[in-house]
C-alpha cells in the first residue's frame, strides 16, 4: 500500500503496529520514541525508519499517524497528527481525564479521522456476542457481567511493571482496562449512572487502584456489573449476558456459548490468534485513512468511556451513585 505511516512510541503496542503495518503492505513506516534506546531497538529489529522527533516525522507528510505514547500526551499528539493532515489511530484511553485539550479535539474539524484503539471491538468472539445479542437470540437483555483480571507483573514479564502509567496516581486499572467500559456500552447502550468501589488491595507497588468494581445502569434498563483487577493470577477476560430467553457467555480464550431451556443451543469456539484483532483494527484504520470507512470507535465514543470512568471515581470517593 503506497502510503506513509508514522508510529509515535515504540513500546509493545507500537512495535506490534509496526510489524502489522508491514504485514499489510505499508512499506514506508517511520517511528519516533523519546527513549532513543527503544527507538534504536525498533530500527534494528523491525527495520523501521527512525526519525529524530515527532515534528520531523510529521513534516514528511504521513497519511497515517499511530499514537502509541503514554496517555498524558495522547490528545496533543493526536491534534498534531490531524493538523499535519493525517488520519490518526490513538491508543486507549483517549486521555487520563477530561479537560480543555480533549474538548478541543472533540471540536476539531477533522476529529472524524481519529480511530481510538479499543481493539476488542475487532475480536471475532466478542463480535459474535454483539451479533447474537443485537439479533435477539437472548431475548431482551436484562443484565451483563463483565470481568477482566491478570496479575500485573505477568503482563509484560520482560519489563518492570513499576515503570508503567497504570501504577501512577492518574493511572490505575480502571483507566487501563477501559476496553471493558467501551464494549459493555456497545452491548448494552449508554450508561446513565455509575456506582463504584475502587481500592488498592494488593502488595503491588502502585499509587492507584488495583481493583475496580462497578455497577452500571444503562439507558433502556439493562444493568451491568464490571470487575477489573490486576492482581489475580492467571488471565480472565469475558462476559455473561443474561436475557429473557437465553444466557450468552463469552471468554476471550474459550469462545461463545448460548444456553436456553436448560441446554446449550449454540457453541462457537471463536478463539482467534491474539494478533488477529490488531490486524483487523489496522485494516479498518487504513480504510479510514483512504476514506472508505468512518472510525468504528471515534473520539466521541472514547470520551463517553472516559466520562464513565470519571463518574466511577467520583462515585467511589463520594460513596454514592453518580451520573456520567
Amino acid at each position: 500500500m503506497k502510503l506513509c505511516a508514522l508510529v509515535l512510541g515504540c513500546g509493545s503496542i507500537g512495535r506490534r503496529h509496526i510489524a502489522n503495518l508491514r504485514m499489510l503492505g505499508v512499506s514506508d513506516v517511520a517511528a519516533f520514541d523519546v527513549d532513543t534506546g527503544r527507538l534504536a531497538a525498533a530500527e534494528r529489529e523491525l527495520g523501521v525508519r527512525g526519525v529524530p522527533s515527532m515534528e520531523a516525522g510529521l513534516s514528511e507528510g504521513p497519511q497515517a499517524v499511530l499514537v502509541c505514547t503514554p496517555p498524558a500526551v495522547h490528545v496533543t499528539s493526536t491534534l498534531a497528527g490531524l493538523e499535519a493532515g493525517a488520519a490518526v489511530l490513538v491508543e486507549k484511553p483517549i486521555a487520563p481525564c477530561g479537560g480543555p485539550e480533549l474538548d478541543r479535539l472533540l471540536g476539531h474539524r477533522y476529529c472524524r479521522r481519529v480511530l481510538v484503539g479499543y481493539n476488542l471491538r475487532f475480536h471475532k468472539g466478542l463480535a459474535t456476542v454483539a451479533e447474537l445479542l443485537h439479533t435477539g437470540m437472548v431475548g431482551r437483555p436484562l443484565s451483563i457481567f463483565v470481568e477482566f483480571g491478570h496479575y500485573l507483573p505477568e503482563w509484560r514479564p520482560d519489563e518492570d511493571y513499576r515503570t508503567g502509567y497504570i501504577v501512577r496516581r492518574n493511572g490505575g486499572i480502571l483507566l487501563d482496562a477501559s476496553h471493558e467500559i467501551d464494549y459493555v456500552q456497545w452491548l448494552a447502550g449508554e450508561v446513565e449512572s455509575v456506582s463504584a468501589v475502587l481500592a488498592k488491595t494488593s502488595d503491588l507497588e502502585m499509587e492507584a487502584e488495583d481493583t475496580a468494581l462497578l455497577t452500571l445502569r444503562h439507558r433502556g434498563g439493562v444493568l451491568s456489573q464490571v470487575h477489573l483487577d490486576c492482581v489475580q493470577r492467571g488471565y480472565t477476560r469475558g462476559c455473561k449476558v443474561v436475557g429473557t430467553e437465553a444466557t450468552l457467555v463469552w471468554g476471550l480464550r474459550d469462545g461463545v456459548r448460548l444456553t436456553r431451556d436448560g441446554k446449550t443451543w449454540l457453541e462457537r469456539p471463536v478463539v482467534p490468534d491474539a494478533n488477529d484483532m490488531y490486524v483487523e483494527e489496522l485494516r479498518h484504520f487504513l480504510d479510514v485513512v483512504v476514506g472508505r470507512a468512518e472510525p468504528l470507535v471515534d473520539v466521541g465514543r472514547a470520551a463517553a468511556v472516559l466520562a464513565v470512568i470519571e463518574a466511577a471515581k467520583r462515585s467511589a470517593e463520594e460513596r454514592r451513585e453518580v451520573a456520567p
